[in-house]
């Protein structure tokens, strides 16, 4: 029998009833099978980011100019070097090529820091398998598995609440939001709700502050990108956009006051240099 085609990972798991989500994971409040669970280990692998070998200097470089906001700046430079406003484009250039050797240090250290940390930190949480709760290493849980969380542990993996007592969970790490949220597994949440007020789920990488729970494990490894990690795209391409917006209204009202077209780009371009954070 083809297992992978019957289990069913959730797109909202916050806004699906409990009894929806355990049928669509093949799951129950006793949790999983020992040999249920070892077969779905291996369908989805292991509960941890996936791990390819870091990418090289220049890459990382590189990446530094992967962005809607750093597209502006370029755009600007290129159009000043056009018009023959070579030290506005080199002060342009300058600024992005400082900004990128910067941000490689930084995240190279920053990755070297990260895997010699992952080499040395190894989470354990409980599971409940077949009615029997025992302790494992957080990579060994899989879609299904029912964990039991308190005070002072992390969160292994996505979950949503089953029972829950008094619940507390520092979120900070995916929101950056520094109090504690409450959490309810009785609430109801839509699905267009926004993570802080998913309160019947919690997420991978957050911090029990207090309380017990029992949650049903809805997504584990690469399959729950963080939160904030979006929330920093979205923001990068609004910012884009509206500088673009704004630099197209100035221009405009600039031209309706009788400037000239070499003015207006020169104030178009300080416009979108000074609105990138």
């Amino acid at each position: 029998m083809n297992h992978a085609k019957r289990w069913v990972l959730p797109a909202a798991p916050h806004a699906v009833e409990v009894a929806d989500l355990l049928a669509g994971l093949e799951s129950s409040p006793r949790g999983l099978t020992p040999e249920e669970a070892e077969r779905r280990r291996h369908h989805f692998g292991p509960n941890r980011p996936p791990r390819k070998p870091p990418p090289g200097a220049a890459i990382l470089f590189l990446r530094q100019f992967a962005s809607p906001l750093i597209y502006v700046l370029l755009l600007a430079a290129i159009l000043s070097l056009v018009i023959g406003e070579a030290a506005d484009a080199g002060f342009i250039f300058a600024v992005l090529l400082i900004n990128a050797l910067i941000g490689t240090v930084q995240e190279y250290s920053a990755q070297r820091a990260a895997a010699a940390l992952q080499r040395l930190v190894t989470i354990r949480c409980r599971v409940v398998r077949a009615g029997e709760s025992y302790e494992l290493d957080a990579e060994m849980l899989v879609p299904g598995d029912v964990i039991l969380l308190e005070s002072g542990d992390h969160v292994p993996a996505d979950a949503r609440l089953l029972e829950s007592r008094d619940l507390e969970v520092d979120e900070s790490l995916l929101t950056g939001e520094s109090l504690a949220v409450a959490k309810e597994s009785a609430a109801c949440v839509g699905v267009e709700a926004s993570l802080a007020d998913r309160r019947n789920m919690v997420y991978a990488g957050s911090l029990v502050i207090h309380g017990r729970v029992r949650a049903l494990v809805v997504a584990t490894g690469a399959a729950a990108k963080p939160p904030l990690l979006l929330r920093m795209e979205r923001f990068s391409r609004g910012v884009a956009v509206a500088v673009a917006v704004d630099a197209l209204l100035l221009a405009g009202v600039a031209l309706m006051h009788g400037m000239s077209w070499e003015e207006i780009f020169f104030l178009a371009v300080a416009l979108a240099v000074s609105a990138i954070p």
